[in-house]
């Protein structure tokens, strides 16, 4: 491979305010995901983590069961972008999701991996109920998260998905232009080689969507928390998925959503 393709750039920027300043410009670059040599999407993705992207997103999409099943994965740089090749036994990937998906790479598709309407009410299974997480807890790691997003500090434009412990302390963070990528990121760099067992729960600095719930809940996180309110379609898979959602709110709040409202 290639030196490594910058996540940003520099530029020169004017506001009224300010005057003329430096300011990074995120990169974004496609990005091809296949398995055995066989391409099966391109996403618009920051050109870091890519192994933690492709493996979150066949993780997250259902291709694949299990981090366990995944041998190896070869990322390649080419002058259009990168190729990333999952190598797993044949008979270990999951083909009727395969060949039923046809993902739209775009950054901001909410759609990403729904080939017709139909696939939105087969939700995975719901989860088990996990532990209770704190208004506390919650606060603590929206608070921390603008630390850890060293890409965005610099950029002011791309997204997070942090791993929270389940006292608030944030344990590990992916950054991406796309949040949906952030958030397959955070679940690769989580379950490569195998099958974590340590109870947490995900922040997003994103609004919350429906596709993230898909993902958090494929995670078995206890909760998903963003910086805004989920939307309706969210809410009603939360709720399918037993997955509590939770925001933050005005004057310092945290807000609680499904499936069941908490105590602050």
């Amino acid at each position: 491979m290639s030196s490594p393709t910058p996540v940003s750039r520099r530029a020169t920027v004017y506001s009224l305010a300010a005057g003329s300043r430096d300011w990074g410009i995120a990169e974004e670059v496609p990005v091809e995901i296949g398995f055995n040599g066989t391409a099966w999407t391109v996403m618009m993705a920051s050109p870091a983590d890519i192994e933690d992207l492709a493996i979150g997103l066949a993780l997250t999409e259902g291709a694949v069961a299990s981090g366990r099943d995944i041998e190896a994965v070869e990322i390649r740089q080419w002058p259009e972008g990168f190729t990333a090749d999952i190598r797993i036994p044949p008979e270990l990937l999951r083909n009727d999701r395969i060949h039923r998906r046809a993902l739209d790479g775009r950054t901001g598709c909410g759609l990403c991996g729904v080939e017709q309407l139909a696939d939105l009410h087969a939700p995975p299974a719901a989860l088990l109920p996990g532990p209770t997480i704190e208004a506390k807890a919650i606060r603590a790691a929206l608070d921390a998260l603008p630390d850890h997003q060293h890409l965005n500090r610099e950029t002011r434009s791309v997204h997070a998905a942090a791993w929270c412990r389940l006292d608030g302390e944030i344990s590990l963070v992916r950054e991406d232009v796309g949040r949906h990528n952030a958030l397959d990121k955070l679940a690769g760099a989580r379950l490569r080689g195998g099958e974590p067992d340590d109870a947490g729960f995900v922040v997003m600095s994103s609004r919350c969507s429906f596709e993230l719930v898909f993902k958090a809940a494929r995670m078995r996180a206890a909760l998903l928390a963003a910086q805004s309110a989920p939307t309706g379609l969210a809410l009603d898979l939360a709720s399918q998925l037993a997955l509590p959602i939770a925001a933050a709110g005005p004057d310092g709040a945290i807000v609680f959503f499904s499936p069941e409202p908490a105590d602050e």
